[in-house]
């Protein structure tokens, strides 16, 4: 066997198995090793997930910036293929953190939403990477529109500062600067993080397996039409 095919072999259980194990251990921390919140009780809980989930967000984004720095330097149809992937599980990530935010709000400040620095610039960021995916589904396929692509994703990045520096740039935001929390949960949150960024890294392996599928599927169906 190939020492190729024997790293794929093993590589994809063992990150099966250290995603599913980290986050069954991100569960545990988060309902019953961390300790409940005096004032908002159960439903600060969502904290670890919601945060993991932000943090997640930014890293995926932060792959598509990279990415399409290196397919405008190298044009490398790969660098393109793992922004795209990426840029889609960031989505969905942020997609998380936009759900899971509002549940909390209410509990913490008694409304469902409001125009929070970090909140509004995270819908932003969420609203210009839904058109990422959107323009990247719309254009016919060709080399134009994956550099058209890559300089819209690096545009688009410049907001993924905004959010996370927000609430030091505007201070009239309801998200604290500073907080300050107890031990165990800043643990919890750490092993959250871990999970979630394992989960990031299964979810872009596999989809960049069904992506590699559908670049075979669609030179096949080129190669048919050719011919007839």
């Amino acid at each position: 066997m190939p020492e190729s095919a024997g790293r794929r072999t093993w590589g994809i259980p063992l990150l099966n198995v250290m995603t599913l194990l980290s986050l069954v251990a991100a569960l545990y921390m988060a309902f019953i090793y961390a300790p409940r919140e005096r004032i908002m009780g159960e439903v600060q809980r969502i904290f670890y997930f919601h945060v993991a989930s932000a943090w997640l967000g930014m890293i995926a984004f932060l792959v598509v910036f990279i990415c399409s720095i290196l397919y405008l330097w190298k044009g490398r149809l790969v660098f393109d293929r793992i922004a795209a992937c990426s840029g889609e599980i960031g989505v969905v990530f942020t997609t998380i953190v936009l759900t899971t935010g509002p549940i909390w709000a209410k509990q913490a400040w008694g409304v469902w939403w409001t125009w929070d620095p970090r909140l509004t610039s995270a819908l932003v960021m969420w609203v210009m990477y839904v058109a990422y995916l959107v323009l990247r589904a719309s254009l016919p396929e060709s080399r134009k529109k994956l550099q058209f692509a890559a300089v819209y994703a690096i545009v688009a990045f410049l907001d993924v500062p905004i959010v996370f520096f927000s609430i030091r740039w505007w201070r009239r935001g309801m998200h604290p600067s500073d907080m300050v929390i107890d031990p165990q949960m800043i643990q919890a949150l750490i092993v959250a993080c871990i999970a979630f960024t394992l989960l990031y890294f299964l979810l872009l392996r596999v989809r960049l397996d069904v992506q590699r599928q559908q670049d075979r599927l669609d030179h096949i169906r080129r190669t048919i039409l050719e011919r007839e």
